[in-house]
């Protein structure tokens, strides 16, 4: 399955859940901002939403610092 990443192509084991994309990345314990397609996905719906073949998925966390 392929999905676009940040704008990058990505290759990835299907089925998947964007949960389970943001550990790989990861990110699963960060607080971040994930809009697949277009629409913003909350929180609460991360580990119920499956990535489908072609989706385009950006993901966007705060960096600290000074």
């Amino acid at each position: 399955m392929n999905i676009l990443l940040n704008g990058e192509p990505r290759a990835l084991a299907a089925p998947i859940k964007l949960v389970e994309l943001l550990r790989e990345e990861g990110l699963g314990e960060r607080r971040v901002a994930v809009e697949i397609n277009g629409e913003i996905v909350p929180r609460g719906r991360h580990a119920d939403t499956a990535l489908n073949d072609g989706d385009k998925v950006e993901i966007v966390h705060a960096l600290g610092g000074g």
